[in-house]
């Protein structure tokens, strides 16, 4: 993303519900303050989980695309929970790929494979062990070191049937369409490994 806000030929608009980096606009991603077919591209990395109704901020992100208009969307599959309270929701490929239904997939996949997904949980295994702030900071530091090197089994395995059953988080690149996904065309999409 950051390549994207320095590149200056993109009108970029960072919305989110609370100032931060990189927001411009404070808005509710259930009710895009934008009108019809005004937008060119939405990029929602790691929001879609902390919403109630995802399907509902898809069809808004659908609404106020233009009718070649792109979205880039990355959620998590197996992460533990993180922002506390406002996390709602995990997809495996096959359901993220179903909450993009009226979007022509260009590409979709893995983008944080089993590697970071099993340190992951890891770290947060250990973290289970007290409720003590200096204890989990202890913890977090040694697990981190023990599991560092997980992630990098990633650029090996992000491609292999098995990532696609045990990936951290998939992406969908889709380009908005006339024709919904049918959902025997869904199924067929499986990519994950045949062992069950």
């Amino acid at each position: 993303m950051e390549e994207i806000y320095l590149e200056g030929k993109f009108e970029v608009i960072g919305s989110d519900v609370s100032f931060g980096k990189g927001t411009g606009l404070i808005s509710d991603a259930h009710d895009i303050p934008f009108q019809d077919g005004t937008i060119d591209c939405v990029v929602v990395q790691a929001v879609l989980e902390h919403v109630l109704n995802p399907s509902r901020c898809v069809s808004e992100i659908y609404r106020v695309l233009s009718p070649a208009g792109l979205v880039y969307a990355e959620t998590p599959f197996i992460q533990q929970v993180h922002m506390k309270m406002y996390d709602f929701t995990r997809f495996t490929h096959l359901g993220h790929r179903w909450l993009f239904k009226d979007f022509e997939e260009i590409s979709s996949g893995p983008c944080c494979g089993p590697g970071m997904a099993l340190a992951w949980s890891f770290v947060y295994f250990l973290r289970s062990f007290t409720s003590s702030n200096i204890i989990r900071r202890i913890l977090d530091i040694c697990s981190h070191l023990m599991t560092f090197y997980l992630k990098y089994f990633d650029y090996y395995l992000i491609d292999k049937p098995g990532s696609y059953d045990a990936a951290s988080g998939y992406y969908f690149l889709g380009k908005k369409s006339q024709k919904a996904l049918d959902p025997k065309e869904l199924i067929e999409l499986f990519k994950g490994s045949n062992f069950h």
